[in-house]
C-alpha cells in the first residue's frame, strides 16, 4: 500500500496563518482588551438594562406594546374622565359664585388667549374644554394683579345644538359664536377637513376684531395648558426670532419627536449628544478608571462612544430627554416649525391676520388639513418662518376628536 501522501509546504503554511488569526482574535478578546469591553459594555445595556427600565415608558424603542399599551391607554382614560368630572363641578359651583372678572377683554394686550371649540358627540363626558378652562383661570389667577393674559372662548357650533360646555363658562369668559342661522357652505358640508379650517380662520379674525391682541395664542379644546405655559411664552416673545415668525408650535406629538423621525435640526442634536457623552466619559477615564477599561482619547474610542450614546438616546426615546428642559424657560429649544399639528399656535404680531389670509387661500381636504396647508405657505412664502417650541407647552388630551371618526377604544398610540 502506498503510504499517505505527506503535507505540502503550502498546506502548513495556511494553518500557520490560521493559527496566527485565531491567536490575535482570541489577543483581541481578552478582558484587558477594548473590543471586549466595547462587546460587553454594549450587551448589557441594550439587551439587559435598557430593557429592564424601559420597557412601561410609552416613548420608549423598549416598550413591550402588546403587555402595556391597553392598560395604560385605559389608565389614562380613566383619569382624564375623572378630571373632567371634577372639572364639571368646579364650574357649576363657580357659577353661582362671583366671577373673578377673566370676561373683561382689554384693547391691544400683550397675550390674547383664545379657544376654538364645538361640540363633541363622543366623549362628551370627559368635558375636555371644561378641563382646560379650569387650568387657564387658575394659571390666570396665579399671575397676581397683573394679569399675563385676557382669554376667549370661541364657539364654532353651528345650527340649534348648544355647545354646553361653552354655556357653562359663560359669565367667566368672553365667549364668541357664529351666528344661529349660519349654516355650512358646500365646501364644508361634507369635507370636515374645509369646515376645521374655515373655523379656526373665523376665530382667528374673531380674536382681533375684538382685542387687537400684540399676540395670539389659538388653542384647540382639547389642548391642556402646561402650569410653566406663561413663564416660557413671556421668555419666547422677548426673543427676536419670534417677531419674525408666522407663527410658533407649541404642540408636537410625542412619538414623532425621535431623532429617527428626521429633522436636520435633530441630527446636528442627536450627534451633538453623542460627541459630548463619549468626550464626558474618555476624559473621565483619564482620571479615574476603577475597572481598569482600555479606551483611551483616540478616534475610533471616540467614534464607537459617539455611537453608542447616539444609540441609548434614541432607544431611551427622546421625549424624555426633553423633559429635562423644563427645569428653565430659557432652556427650552426652539427650532423650524414641523408640519402636524395646530392644538397650540403662538402668532407674535399681527402675524393671525397672515395667517388667516394664506388659509382662505388653501382648499383643505384629508392629506391636505389646515396645518399642512399652513406649513407649506410658510416655507414657500418669501420673508416667512415658522417656528417649533420643544418640549411641548401643551398636553393633547383629546382621545376623541369632535370632527373625525372615533375608535372604540382609543390608544394612546
Amino acid at each position: 500500500m502506498e503510504s499517505p501522501a505527506a503535507p505540502s509546504v503550502v498546506q502548513l503554511c495556511d494553518s500557520r496563518r490560521l493559527a496566527v488569526a485565531g491567536w490575535r482574535v482570541l489577543q483581541h478578546l481578552r478582558w484587558s482588551s477594548a473590543v471586549t469591553q466595547g462587546l460587553v459594555l454594549s450587551a448589557l445595556t441594550f439587551c439587559v438594562v435598557l430593557p429592564l427600565c424601559c420597557h412601561r415608558m410609552l416613548y420608549s424603542y423598549f416598550f413591550l406594546k402588546p403587555l402595556f399599551l391597553d392598560s395604560l391607554s385605559e389608565s389614562a382614560l380613566q383619569r382624564s374622565y375623572l378630571q373632567g368630572q371634577e372639572a364639571l363641578r368646579f364650574w357649576q359651583e363657580a357659577r353661582s359664585a362671583s366671577s373673578p372678572g377673566f370676561a373683561q377683554i382689554s384693547w391691544d394686550r400683550e397675550l390674547l388667549v383664545t379657544v376654538v371649540t364645538a361640540k363633541r358627540r363622543e366623549g362628551k363626558d370627559f368635558h375636555y374644554l371644561l378641563q382646560v378652562m379650569r387650568r387657564l383661570a387658575d394659571l390666570l389667577a396665579a399671575c397676581g394683579a397683573t394679569r399675563c393674559a385676557d382669554v376667549l372662548l370661541c364657539d364654532v357650533e353651528r345650527g340649534s345644538q348648544e355647545n354646553e360646555d361653552a354655556s357653562l363658562l359663560e359669565g367667566w369668559f368672553r365667549v364668541v359664536r357664529r351666528s344661529p342661522t349660519e349654516k355650512l357652505l358646500d365646501g364644508e358640508r361634507f369635507n370636515t377637513f374645509e369646515r376645521e379650517k374655515r373655523d379656526y380662520v373665523f376665530c382667528i379674525r374673531k380674536s382681533w376684531e375684538l382685542a387687537r391682541p400684540r399676540n395670539l395664542l389659538v388653542l384647540e379644546d382639547d389642548a391642556l395648558p402646561r402650569p410653566d405655559l406663561f413663564l416660557v411664552l413671556r421668555d419666547l416673545l422677548s426673543r427676536t426670532f419670534a417677531h419674525r415668525s408666522l407663527y410658533i408650535k407649541l404642540y408636537h406629538p410625542e412619538r414623532l419627536q425621535r431623532y429617527w423621525n428626521p429633522e436636520p435640526c435633530r441630527l446636528l442634536e442627536w450627534l451633538g449628544l453623542g460627541l459630548l457623552g463619549a468626550t464626558l466619559v474618555l476624559v473621565s477615564l483619564l482620571y479615574w478608571n476603577p475597572l481598569c477599561l482600555s479606551f483611551t482619547l483616540c478616534p475610533i474610542h471616540m467614534l464607537f462612544f459617539t455611537l453608542y450614546f447616539m444609540a441609548v438616546v434614541e432607544l431611551t426615546g427622546r421625549h424624555y430627554l426633553l423633559e429635562l428642559r423644563r427645569l428653565s424657560p430659557q432652556l427650552y429649544a426652539v427650532s423650524p416649525a414641523t408640519e402636524c399639528c395646530t392644538p397650540a399656535m403662538l402668532f407674535p404680531g399681527n402675524a393671525s391676520l397672515r395667517a388667516a389670509r394664506y388659509l382662505d387661500d388653501a382648499f383643505c381636504v384629508k392629506g391636505n388639513a389646515k396645518d399642512l396647508a399652513l406649513y407649506q405657505r410658510a416655507a414657500t412664502e418669501p420673508g416667512e418662518r415658522a417656528h417649533s417650541v420643544e418640549p411641548n407647552l401643551v398636553q393633547h388630551i383629546g382621545a376623541f376628536s369632535s370632527i373625525r371618526p372615533n375608535p372604540n377604544k382609543p390608544k394612546l398610540l
